[in-house]
């Protein structure tokens, strides 16, 4: 994992050419693909660092997205507002996401956890839109860290219990009484805001709405999978507490998730739409592992690479209408499809995507997880037909009224898409739909 760190690190030194360091991402992507490791392998051990095979399919996600992010946000160069300081940001990021992603220490991935949050509020504030963007870096922050100060006491709470706190040697917490309850709480609390979960979202469809293309891509694509990270490495120490708060959790993400799809049928802000989508979908992925199931964990970590593909491109294409009409209003942009006709197939592509039609990787992850769901409770199917019902029809919505209708903008006529964007594009579509002829590049037990 080292050698992966110290790449990232030397590429800062190269920020001068941006060329340069789109191929070195990508090319640190297809080396870093070749030391796959078996399910129950650790591979690149040293220093508190190594990767299982769910580490290393976040850090190739990591990794990826980093890469589109890059080709994306082109419009940054040519203005030149600031290339060099947004490269050095967005690779700090991405050594954070590494760290975080290979640490085999809890401190270590608490510290490398928290320190992704410096160079997303760096993103926002620096390259954001309106004037809005400081309360929606203050949102994000003080969201996080009210969340992650009690993670701190819990993980020293394990320190003095075990006198470890490397991954697989922290003892396990068998009682259950209030003082666990409060430890259960204080330890999971931090990641499932950073998921988020509904009824602690608020910061989430801020920071989008607010944050430049490169910063609504990442934080789509990598840094809410931060939190189903944590989750699977943290439930685990709390099995009896964890069966008996279970209902809690399942409730409160598909009933969330529920009035959330509703909120998304009223939005008229295209990023605000994508950003509550991602609320419902995640807390799919919150019910899934909550309930302790082998296809409930299968299904989230694919949920968790579909999704993060999905949005980051759904962002990338509101971004581009963004930048040829100046507005983010489905009541403004509407008939895109006879202004921008190449675009509207990259719009159905990646918006089929988002409602989990085959043949993309988010079908396989949302049966696994409805599976998972409905053999704990035969009662959650309510809630999870609802939840599917509205998601697809959300997205039609968003299709609908962007792509459809009468066209009134000033404009007569532009661009309607460059071979750099449709690369990107393309490079988000790919894997979301040919993972699934060989899904055991994401996990193997298939």
């Amino acid at each position: 994992m080292l050698k992966f760190i110290f790449m990232n690190i030397l590429l800062i030194a190269f920020v001068k050419e941006w060329w340069f360091i789109q191929i070195s991402l990508f090319l640190m992507c297809f080396i870093f693909s070749c030391f796959m490791g078996h399910d129950f392998s650790v591979s690149g051990l040293g220093l508190s660092l190594g990767s299982d095979h769910l580490g290393f399919i976040l850090i190739m996600l990591s990794m990826w997205i980093m890469a589109l992010v890059v080709c994306a946000s082109q419009s940054i160069k040519k203005t030149n507002n600031s290339p060099d300081g947004f490269l050095v940001v967005n690779l700090l990021l991405l050594l954070a996401l590494l760290l975080t992603f290979s640490a085999t220490d809890y401190l270590l991935f608490y510290i490398s956890f928290e320190s992704s949050l410096i160079p997303t509020l760096i993103l926002i504030l620096g390259w954001g839109y309106q004037p809005e963007r400081i309360q929606a870096g203050v949102y994000m922050l003080f969201y996080t860290l009210f969340a992650s100060l009690p993670l701190l006491v819990s993980l020293l709470s394990f320190y003095s219990l075990g006198g470890s706190l490397t991954m697989g040697l922290v003892p396990c917490v068998e009682s259950s009484n209030f003082i666990t309850f409060m430890w259960y709480f204080c330890t999971i609390f931090a990641f499932v805001v950073k998921l988020p979960m509904y009824l602690v979202h608020l910061w989430l469809p801020k920071a989008h709405v607010e944050a430049p293309v490169a910063g609504s891509m990442i934080l789509a694509g990598v840094l809410l999978k931060l939190g189903g990270y944590g989750l699977i490495r943290v439930l685990f120490l709390f099995p009896e507490v964890n069966k008996m708060f279970s209902w809690f959790w399942v409730s409160v993400s598909i009933l969330g998730g529920v009035i959330v799809s509703f909120m998304c049928l009223r939005q008229v802000d295209i990023k605000s739409l994508i950003a509550y989508s991602s609320v419902a979908h995640m807390g799919l992925v919150l019910s899934g592992l909550v309930v302790f199931g082998w296809w409930g964990q299968t299904g989230a970590v694919v949920i968790m690479v579909g999704h993060g593909l999905c949005s980051s491109g759904l962002f990338c294409l509101a971004n581009m209408v963004y930048e040829r009409l100046g507005s983010r209003s489905l009541l403004v942009n509407k008939g895109l499809l006879n202004f921008m006709p190449s675009l509207g197939l990259w719009w159905f592509l990646l918006s089929i995507g988002n409602m989990a039609a085959p043949p993309t990787i988010n079908l396989l992850g949302e049966i696994s997880l409805i599976l998972s769901v409905v053999s704990w409770s035969k009662l959650s199917m309510f809630g999870i037909g609802l939840l599917s019902f509205f998601s697809a029809a959300y997205t039609l919505y968003m299709y609908s009224m962007s792509q459809h209708g009468l066209f009134f903008n000033s404009l007569f006529s532009c661009c309607s898409g460059k071979v750099s964007e449709y690369l990107v594009l393309m490079l988000h579509w790919l894997p979301l739909n040919v993972l699934i002829v060989k899904t055991a590049m994401i996990l193997p037990s298939f």
